[in-house]
């Protein structure tokens, strides 16, 4: 990542995706550490035999456990699915110092993990990166389970993401799905078609520029930019989310030996300082003005974004349901939970695609058949885009952003799959091993989109979707930890794709490279494709800034 700021200094270095490179001598500080508090830390732990037959797992050492392999086999997602391969299991339970981490490739357990036991399941794991970026767990995702929780999320499913305020704010996601068609002609006009587009940099524009008008209402903090993409700021705050992603699915030592935690022995706790303090300096003006505003100075004649309904939501006493740290904290979340699938699902189904040209005119055929050529898809027309939404569908199958959903921690002892679980126990469902299991799809590791039509009408559905009740894929979280956003989510990710296939031709002068990177399962390189528009310039419209 140095290396980019370097070569690249005020541009968009998220951009470029790097794979992490775990560093030998921090590993050897890191152990040496352990060794040094265990002294300390051996007397207070208290390793109880397990009341029943624990899931399969690898020998570990007496109190790290299998602490040592995990450091030594980075990144871990891909050594515990090697173990899980090797092993024939589809649980297994890995021992990282005292707690008990439980992996899961199998639908039959996730139902039982999302759905049947998820009150059981319901609190989340707690690590320097969860505490930081949630104003010390004070948002929906991180914090633990309980009353206030529950308010959190009533708050989020009937007040900010309710059809009355998706359908209030349709105009600037709309605007924002204008524009971005704007950018790439733009790009294709002055290029002349001689400079291939970057399709992150497109998808992440359209992203944050969404995220601003939802929840700030406005796309930029400072001055926009001139060519209709992200100014220096935007481009800052872009960044810092990014960089931020990693640092929430790792298997990392401070997440399971709390008191090493703000030692710096981690290079990603200096990172993840630095990426919420970028998001604090940029968030923070605009929250501190809008709570004078409301609190101070009798507010506006309505609420305009999500903003303003955090600020001015009341108990039956009057008084404000959340406090700054919270609303400051709630920002934050969803700064990062706007970003990933979208940006990550759209790349890859390009990818597929240009590597797949009958895949991709089929895509395009039923555009022109649904909406034709003579004006833009709208939102209306995403319920009869089966077949583009199969694509997407495909894509979060096959690539998921991240290979393991985040932590469920066991509230008590549990049982799963007949073996036993401790309380306290990490239970994570891999997005991977329920994607690619061979005993749910035919052909894990092929591109079907056709699998999912099928499905539909096998199920007697309406539609293609992005839900999966039987957990043979896990694209949004479901039970008392689900995402409250799945339908904004799913509309940003079928619009964005449809525009981008309705506007355009897309091409590549070779096969597309389909690698994954090793800390995420973004694509290890940004995609870079030719760009060719397809309607009339006159279809094209205005930037709205």
């Amino acid at each position: 990542m140095a290396s980019q700021q370097n070569n690249h200094t005020h541009q968009i270095n998220f951009l470029a995706m790097n794979t992490r490179v775990t560093n030998p001598s921090c590993f050897t500080v890191v152990l040496f550490s352990i060794t040094l508090v265990l002294a300390f830390a051996i007397r207070s732990l208290r390793f109880k035999k397990p009341k029943g037959q624990l899931p399969p797992g690898p020998w570990g050492w007496p109190i790290l456990g299998n602490l040592f392999q995990m450091v030594m086999n980075q990144p871990a997602h891909l050594w515990v699915h090697r173990f899980m391969e090797d092993m024939h299991t589809e649980i297994a339970c890995f021992r990282f110092f005292g707690v008990h981490v439980i992996t899961i490739t199998s639908s039959e357990i996730a139902r039982e993990v999302l759905r049947d036991k998820d009150e059981a399941l319901a609190d989340r794991s707690e690590s320097y990166s969860s505490n930081l970026i949630s104003d010390a767990y004070k948002d929906i995702n991180f914090s633990p389970y309980g009353e206030k929780l529950k308010l959190m999320k009533k708050v989020m499913t009937t007040k900010l993401m309710s059809p009355t305020t998706l359908n209030k704010t349709l105009h600037d996601r709309t605007s924002e799905a204008d524009n971005i068609v704007t950018y790439v002609f733009n790009q294709c006009r002055l290029g002349s078609t001689t400079k291939p587009v970057n399709v992150r940099d497109v998808a992440l524009t359209y992203c944050h520029a969404v995220m601003m008008r939802m929840m700030f209402g406005q796309r930029h903090f400072d001055k926009p930019a001139k060519d209709g993409g992200l100014g220096p700021k935007e481009k800052k705050h872009l960044d810092a989310i990014y960089r931020s992603l990693d640092c929430f699915f790792s298997f990392k030592v401070t997440n399971y030996v709390p008191f090493l935690r703000g030692w710096n022995l981690d290079v990603e706790e200096a990172e993840i300082r630095e990426t919420v303090d970028i998001l604090n300096k940029c968030n923070d003006p605009i929250i501190h003005k809008r709570m004078q505003l409301w609190r101070n100075e009798g507010g506006k004649e309505t609420e305009e974004d999500w903003l303003d309904t955090l600020i001015t939501l009341k108990d039956d006493q009057g008084m404000p349901v959340f406090t700054l740290d919270e609303i400051r904290a709630q920002c934050k979340d969803m700064n990062v939970a706007s970003i990933d699938n979208t940006m990550n699902n759209v790349e890859w189904t390009l990818a597929e695609m240009l590597n797949h040209p009958e895949i991709l005119e089929k895509a395009t055929n039923e555009l022109d058949m649904v909406v034709g050529k003579d004006r833009l898809v709208q939102e209306s027309d995403i319920p009869q885009l089966n077949y583009i939404k199969a694509c997407s569908r495909e894509s979060f199958r096959l690539h998921p952003a991240n290979a393991l959903m985040p932590p469920h921690v066991a509230r008590q002892d549990i049982t799963l799959a007949g073996y036993f679980v401790p309380k306290g126990s990490h239970v994570l469902v891999s997005r991977i091993g329920l994607g690619r299991n061979p005993k749910i799809w035919d052909e894990p590791d092929a591109y079907k989109p056709e699998r999912h039509l099928d499905d539909i009408c096998a199920r007697d559905s309406t539609g293609v979707t992005l839900m999966e009740p039987d957990m043979r894929l896990v694209i949004f979280s479901t039970g008392r930890r689900a995402c409250p956003g799945i339908k904004i989510g799913s509309s940003m990710t079928f619009m964005l794709l449809a525009r981008l296939l309705q506007g355009f031709e897309w091409k590549k002068e070779s096969q597309v490279e389909l690698i994954a990177a090793d800390s995420n399962l973004f694509m290890a390189k940004p995609l870079l494709a030719y760009a060719k528009p397809r309607l009339a310039p006159a279809l094209y419209p205005k930037m709205q800034i």
